[in-house]
């Protein structure tokens, strides 16, 4: 059974950046889309960005892009989101889960296997 860990939060200063980890605990990442999520204090969960299972494809939020880079490594079973310029409104706990990608809409949405989640706190 697939169990997600997340690691890599942390409290970093506007400007910054951080490298957020998804590793498996259980199970193999390989045949799976695997996708990073958020909740701020207060607000809902929202997408950040996924990963197709072969790396091939990937989808961020509009508020992410150009900023996030999410990828994979096979050999480690690991996903990765390489995050810069990080901006207060990026605080946030951060989740990984399996997805489900949605090419022709260009979406992704978490389906199971969410970790504990990771915390990033982005302040002066």
């Amino acid at each position: 059974q697939l169990q997600l860990v997340e690691s890599g939060g942390r409290l970093v200063q506007p400007g910054g950046s951080l490298r957020l980890s998804c590793a498996t605990s259980g199970g193999t990442l390989d045949y799976h889309a695997i996708g990073w999520f958020r909740q701020a204090p207060g607000k809902g969960r929202e997408g950040v960005s996924c990963i197709s299972s072969d790396g091939s494809s990937t989808i961020y939020a509009d508020s992410v892009k150009g900023r996030f880079t999410i990828s994979r490594d096979h050999a480690k079973n690991t996903v990765y989101l390489q995050m810069n310029s990080l901006k207060p409104e990026d605080t946030a706990v951060y989740y990984c889960a399996r997805a489900s990608i949605r090419r022709s809409t260009g979406t992704c949405n978490g389906l199971d296997a969410w970790g504990q989640g990771t915390t990033v706190t982005v302040s002066s």
